[in-house]
């Protein structure tokens, strides 16, 4: 809550409706379930536990989905009204893929500027940016697993903050993603966000999976992240960090019609990163460009006898 109901009212006004809605709420406390129970729709099944997190939770649902495929949504985001049927069509052409995503907005689009940055391309091209050490940019909420093969690969893996980035890459490695290359989620920003509340961590568990994939491209053994967070944490740029931080408060604003602090958290992106800001607009006016997360695997490689001793 507040957003939940705009949510699910977004996946019972689909344009198609043989699809089955399931819910998990973890723990919340803020009338959630209330809300829920109320619904009458008997595609809906709502579990509720104590709370277990996001990791544990993504899994549960894996484990407790009757279908082969498992849609993904968070509950501050909105589906397009052909976001389902988009999606049927998409396994009815592709039943082997692992993966299928969309491209996203920022929401409510009126009042918010850009898509999601997110990695565009087949899914060889995608499978070569993985190969070459660089994690994938992907909405989480504009995603549909094969729970069969994502199972397969191990599921969500115990990493705070960036579980979704882990999956990426070791479903890429081994099966084929693909890209829908249409806006069909609306996706929120908001200050109480995982990303917003904890965007050091985040940005440190990024260079931490980063290493995992190039531990696994090498043949090499990771070690535990206490063992290296101190060469990690040397890497991150506190003007870009605070350039990205600034960008999303921008749009954040530019949602509440705050456009006086909108603009005074653009222009704060701006002092952080210049170089950060540059490359956020190229990525959005040029998006068929390379986009991937993470930093040159030189940096990994100039430190074997530290990263794989």
């Amino acid at each position: 809550m507040p957003f939940l109901p705009e949510a699910v009212e977004s996946l019972l006004s689909q344009s198609i409706s043989d699809f089955n809605i399931l819910v998990v709420v973890d723990g919340a406390d803020d009338g959630s379930l209330e809300y829920l129970e109320t619904i009458r729709d008997n595609r809906l099944r709502v579990l509720s536990q104590k709370n277990c997190g996001l990791t544990a939770t993504l899994n549960r649902m894996l484990r407790e989905t009757k279908t082969g495929w498992l849609v993904r949504q968070d509950a501050d985001d909105v589906s397009y009204p052909t976001r389902i049927e988009r999606i049927r069509k998409e396994i009815s052409r592709f039943p082997d893929a692992a993966m299928l995503y969309s491209l996203a907005e920022y929401y409510p689009p009126q009042q918010s500027l850009g898509l999601y940055r997110c990695s565009r391309g087949s899914p060889q091209e995608l499978r070569r940016i993985v190969q070459s050490g660089y994690l994938l940019s992907i909405c989480h909420p504009s995603i549909a697993l094969n729970v069969e093969k994502t199972l397969a690969v191990g599921g969500y893996r115990d990493l705070p903050y960036a579980e979704d980035a882990d999956l990426w890459w070791r479903l890429a490695l081994r099966y084929d993603i693909r890209l829908m290359p249409e806006v069909l989620v609306g996706f929120r920003q908001n200050l109480a966000s995982i990303s917003s509340q904890n965007s050091r961590a985040q940005e440190l568990q990024g260079l931490y999976i980063q290493y995992l994939l190039l531990s696994h491209l090498a043949g090499e053994k990771p070690l535990p992240l206490e063992n290296i967070s101190s060469m990690l944490e040397a890497h991150i740029s506190a003007g870009r960090l605070e350039a990205k931080q600034r960008l999303r408060h921008f749009n954040i604003h530019l949602a509440a019609k705050r456009y006086g602090s909108a603009l005074a958290a653009l222009a704060q992106s701006l002092f952080a990163s210049p170089a950060y800001l540059v490359q956020r607009i190229i990525d959005e006016l040029f998006p068929l460009n390379r986009i991937a997360n993470g930093i040159s695997p030189d940096f990994f490689y100039r430190r074997k006898e530290v990263f794989w001793p």
